[in-house]
């Protein structure tokens, strides 16, 4: 099983005032367009998957719908164990639910989806210092069942390196 961990796009900053509540605070339109841009390139890395979850918070799940437009991409499922404080041991037992599936992509936050990842790779939220750019992946491989310390980092590309990787293409 691959699992790609895909950290949302760039997004609005903090502003109390606009948005009271952080979940709704949305991707900018240059995030968004700069995304849609290193899509090409993550395609050559990831053609489809077979599920795709996401944090319901607004700059996640846009991010998501914007993934699921791609060929071999489904739709996105909102999953609430993604959003950004939880413990990745609950996203990590959740996602044994997908076990069957050959490729799950994760939408998620920093500093969530950074200990997801340090977790599947050691074991332990705080194991590795894994960082995930806005808009960039990492593939966390799984050769047999998926336990947490288990997983091999099989590459991470930063948003720099998928429009690259696009730009090659054309």
């Amino acid at each position: 099983m691959d699992v790609y961990l895909v950290r949302h796009a760039s997004a609005h900053g903090r502003d109390p005032e606009r948005w009271p509540d952080d979940s709704l605070r949305p991707l900018t339109p240059e995030g968004e367009e700069a995304f849609r841009h290193s899509l090409p390139g993550l395609v050559q890395l990831a053609p489809r998957v077979d599920a795709l979850l996401s944090s319901p918070f607004e700059r996640a799940w846009r991010t998501a719908e914007v993934l699921a437009e791609l060929e071999g991409w489904p739709a996105p499922k909102a999953w609430a164990s993604l959003e950004p404080t939880l413990p990745p041991d609950r996203a990590a037992r959740v996602l044994e639910a997908y076990e069957a599936a050959g490729t799950v992509a994760l939408v998620g936050h920093r500093p969530g989806l950074h200990e997801l990842a340090s977790y599947l790779l050691t074991g332990e939220a705080n194991g590795a210092e894994i960082t995930i750019k806005k808009g960039g992946v990492v593939c966390v491989r799984f050769d047999g069942a998926l336990s947490p310390g288990t997983g091999q980092l099989r590459w991470l590309a930063t948003p720099k390196m998928l429009r690259a990787m696009a730009e090659a293409i054309r």
